[in-house]
């Protein structure tokens, strides 16, 4: 009926809800050829993405790269595919789980937490929907990328717009597009890395590498080489490093043209040429380890600075599904509800608690005079 999309059962005494859109940028459905062919078909059409010219890029894409990389990169997904299936997947959907039983512990009201993926399953789409079904009436919209890049959180907010404005209803929104200075996630990073070292040592030195952007996008005004040199700079001084202690590297580059620098496979090689000794990897701007965290950095670089003649390189998982992660999440989902019900009405609660306690104290402090 009609040209928008609604809920076929729609009640209008439909109770309403708070909905959490979480979005990872996606996996294929399986480390097959096939599979990843399709994925990366999606992923790689995306204007955000890849800002060429859409007559070139076509060609580029269709009569080269999903002839040539699809292979290449199946054989890599296998690497680190899991018998539950794709480590990101798996990864998005239980921190999904964890958040959404956090916000249901301290917020009032109906609170439910999508996942949905840029490309590949489930899709943004297939989310909204679900929210929908839900009574969401209010919806925040949360990209799992703590630094904001135009590639990766514009393009959720792109696709996310797009399939709103399909909607008959479209629901409150706000929108989220970074954390990367935030305490309480640089807490949480800081202290994965020191209970990595409790258990391994601590190695000579501590690499933060961050997915790479062309240099282009940087001096066009993206935020997010800045974003990753604060991240890294925070987490540094909150484990009390010197500067010589630490470095940052931007990795996954692809084609000629000059990326983010420094490179992390040409850092690592010289690293390793300066015989250093064991060192520890981090990539914080991953909310979930993935094929670019478990098979390019923790296998194949782990590879290339020992075969270049240093130590292990002991990669520090993400921060993934762990309570840390869940209550950053969380915190970071109730500062931009102010104002909604369901913040109201936790306000409310918390105000009630405060006075009880303030009348209680005061009935002992009047029993004692007496």
């Amino acid at each position: 009926m009609g040209q928008y999309e609604s809920q076929a059962s729609f009640r209008h005494d439909q109770p309403s809800a708070l909905g959490v859109l979480l979005v990872n940028l996606g996996t294929p459905d399986a480390p097959t050829t096939g599979a990843v062919r399709r994925y990366l078909a999606e992923f790689l059409s995306d204007p955000r993405v890849v800002e060429v010219p859409r007559p070139i890029w076509w060609l580029i894409l269709n009569l080269y790269i999903l002839r040539v990389r699809p292979a290449e990169s199946a054989k890599a997904y296998r690497a680190i595919w899991t018998k539950e299936g794709s480590p990101l997947l798996l990864h998005s959907q239980a921190l999904a789980q964890s958040l959404q039983q956090e916000l249901r512990s301290t917020l009032q009201g109906k609170v439910h937490v999508e996942l949905g993926m840029s490309y590949g399953s489930p899709s943004l789409q297939s989310a909204l929907d679900k929210l929908h079904e839900q009574g969401a009436e209010r919806i925040v919209l949360l990209p799992l990328y703590p630094q904001y890049s135009g590639t990766t959180t514009a393009s959720v907010f792109d696709a996310v717009s797009k399939l709103l404005c399909r909607r008959r209803w479209i629901p409150e929104f706000h929108f989220i597009n970074h954390y990367h200075d935030r305490p309480d996630f640089i807490d949480a990073i800081a202290d994965s890395v020191e209970k990595h070292w409790q258990v391994n040592g601590r190695g000579e030195r501590l690499l933060f590498s961050f997915h790479g952007l062309p240099k282009k996008l940087l001096l066009a005004g993206d935020p997010y080489f800045c974003q990753c040199q604060k991240t890294a700079r925070l987490v540094a001084e909150r484990l009390g490093l010197q500067d010589h202690d630490w470095a940052v590297s931007f990795q996954s580059r692809v084609g000629r043209e000059e990326w983010l620098q420094p490179y992390t496979d040409d850092l690592l090689e010289s690293w390793g040429h300066e015989k250093l000794g064991d060192i520890d990897a981090i990539c914080p701007g991953f909310a979930a380890d993935c094929l670019e965290t478990l098979e390019e950095v923790a296998l194949r670089y782990g590879e290339l600075y020992h075969e270049s003649g240093g130590g292990k390189l002991r990669y520090i998982p993400a921060l993934n599904a762990s309570p840390e992660h869940a209550a950053v999440l969380a915190g970071l989902v109730r500062e931009h509800v102010g104002g909604w019900p369901e913040a109201s009405q936790a306000k409310s609660a918390e105000e009630s608690t405060t006075t009880l306690a303030a009348t209680l104290r005061r009935a002992m402090q009047l029993g004692a005079e007496r």
